[in-house]
Formats: structure tokens, sequence, C-alpha cells
């Protein structure tokens, strides 16, 4: 079976209950989420084997981390101790014309601390087959970019596939260097790279002509001259994905993506998401329905790309970082059955 490792932070998520506004809170829901383990999560609910990578504080928090991944099957073996505290971050869940916020309370944590050498990455890899980070890991400190380097250097030399996803994100990038200087020596390294609608434009200054991404309409076929351009840069990428949501309201969004493979590019399907329930996340499950889709379905990068638009469609659906939603689940989303519908 393919074995799958991820790398970078977990955090404490905390968010008022229900639609409240921090200013209206008096409780917060806990749970823990972050992009890499997000995506571990969701491939081992299709029923494959991840390790997930991280550096924790040795205390109850940390402690209290572990088991909640531990419960969704993902394995943690490798996860390092230290550091002083985890990181935390805030979210406001945005309703109709009132977007999500987000407030990152993550300085000086265990993963921001993190150094090179910390983690056996030969130990980590001499069993795996696939290494996925995103660009979230280096945009947090000196040392944790030094770290996904090291990792993605390592993964290389044994010869793993190499995913990433640019996940560019500016409350985070406040280290000294600028996101395409690090970035840079990164994603020459890997294989697949996945971004959103805007994430090539904020890193590499690579931009789809004629969009508006707060227009909550995308032309798909524009983002051809992103993935050409990415692929351009960076010769060792064999299959870029885009994913494509038009923000109708804070509740109602449509979602798509476009998979480029050997100078050809797929459309997915187009989902309209009337209700949404929590949309954290749904680019990692975008990502891990793509890894699972590329393993599962081989040369048919179509249906690929069909899983993984699905899959994340459902995320919608869930509270919480994780996609708790099983292969047949995403299977039936593909078949056409979008009636929600009582299984009994």
């Amino acid at each position: 079976m393919t074995r799958i490792v991820t790398f970078g932070e977990i955090m404490l998520r905390l968010s008022p209950p229900g639609h409240l506004r921090f200013t209206q809170a008096r409780s917060f829901d806990a749970i823990y989420g972050g992009g890499e383990s997000n995506v571990a999560v969701s491939l081992a609910h299709f029923g494959l084997e991840t390790e997930y990578v991280t550096r924790l504080p040795q205390n109850d928090i940390g402690d209290a981390c572990l088991n909640y991944l531990r419960q969704f099957g993902v394995g943690v073996r490798h996860v390092v101790r230290g550091g002083g505290r985890l990181g935390i971050y805030f979210l406001e869940h945005g309703a109709v014309s009132r977007g999500s916020k987000v407030i990152y309370d993550r300085a000086n944590s265990a993963l921001a601390t993190i150094e090179p050498g910390m983690i056996d990455w030969d130990a980590v890899f001499a069993d795996a087959d696939w290494f996925h980070w995103t660009g979230i890991t280096p945009a947090i400190s000196e040392g944790a970019a030094a770290t996904c380097l090291e990792a993605v250097q390592a993964a290389r030399r044994h010869g793993l596939t190499i995913s990433c996803d640019l996940n560019y994100r500016k409350k985070l990038w406040k280290w000294g260097k600028e996101p395409g200087e690090v970035m840079q020596d990164l994603v020459r390294h890997c294989d697949i790279a996945v971004g959103n609608e805007e994430d090539a434009d904020k890193v590499f200054g690579i931009k789809a002509p004629d969009t508006d991404v707060t227009s909550g309409k995308l032309d798909a076929s524009k983002y051809e001259y992103v993935c050409k351009g990415l692929a351009e840069r960076f010769p060792n990428l064999r299959t870029i994905a885009i994913t494509l949501r038009g923000s109708l309201s804070a509740s109602h969004n449509t979602w798509s993506a476009v998979l480029w493979h050997a100078d050809r590019l797929y459309f997915g399907p187009q989902y309209d998401i009337t209700h949404i329930v929590d949309r954290v996340g749904g680019g990692d499950s975008f990502v891990a329905g793509l890894i699972y889709g590329l393993l599962t379905y081989g040369d048919d990068k179509q249906q690929a790309l069909n899983f993984a638009v699905a899959a994340s469609a459902l995320k919608h659906t869930i509270f919480g970082d994780f996609n708790l939603v099983s292969v047949a689940e995403v299977e039936k989303l593909m078949g056409g059955d979008v009636s929600g519908r009582v299984s009994r």
C-alpha cells in the first residue's frame, strides 16, 4: 500500500458557536486543524496509510492533539516534541454577505521554532512513497522554511513523489523574505502542484488573464495560462491543478477545478454549494482527493479530477478542518446523486 507523509503545523482551532461574532462569544468550540494534517486525515478516511510529521509541545495540550490525530487513523510516530506552545487560530464563521475571519496566534509555537536537524527525514521516508507539504509551512518562520527545504530534498533523495499546495497566506509571511524567493527553491523539487485561483499570482506573479476572483464567476479555461506558466518555471512539475471558487456569498459558493497534465487541460464538474457549513479545509480536501484519485485511477486524469472536486464539495458540509467522508460517499456524489436523502 502507498504510504503518504505530510509535514506542517497543526493548531488548536477556537471558534464561537454557530455564527456568533468574536465580540459575542462567551465560549469557543475547540478542535484541531492545519493544512497538512487535514490532508492526512482525509487520506486516512479513504483507506490509505498516512504519516503526519510535526513538532508539538511536551505538555497536556500537545498530548491532546496527538490523541485527536490518532482517533482518525493517522500515523504520528515521527512527531517530535519540544517548544513552548501549540499554535492557535481563531475562526469567526461568516454568513451571507459577512465573510469569515481568521486571527492567528502562532508566534513562537513549537513548529515556528523548529530548526533543521530536529527531524530524522531519512527515517521518516525510509518506507514512504509520497510526500506532501504546503506553502503555509515556509511562511511561518525561517526555521520552518529551512526544515521544509530539508524535507523536500530528503524526499527527492529517497525517490518519493512530491506534491505541494502553494497556499499563500498574507498574514504569515512576516519573517523577512518574499514568498516567491523562498518557494522557488521548494517548488522546483516537486512533481505535482496545487493552488487556488490566485495562489500562483500572489506567490510567483503568474495571473490568469482577464479574471476577477471577487466577481463570483470564473472562466476555467483562463487557468491554462497559469498551469503552463508554472510548468515553464518548474520543469519538474508534471501535474498542476487549480481550484476555482466562485464566492457568491459567505454561505453560497460554486466549486470546481482544472487539472493540467501532459500539455492537456481537464475541466472538473462545477458544484453549487448553497448552504455552506464550514469551508475551512476545502482546498486541503481537494488535495487529498486528488492524491487518492491519481493513485487510484492511474492514467484517467479526468476521473482523478472529478473525485477531487466531489470530495472537496462534500467537505463544505462538514464542521471542522477535516473532511470526514468515505470513498463511497464521494463516488455517490460523482455519480450525480445530490439528493442528500437519508441512508437507511
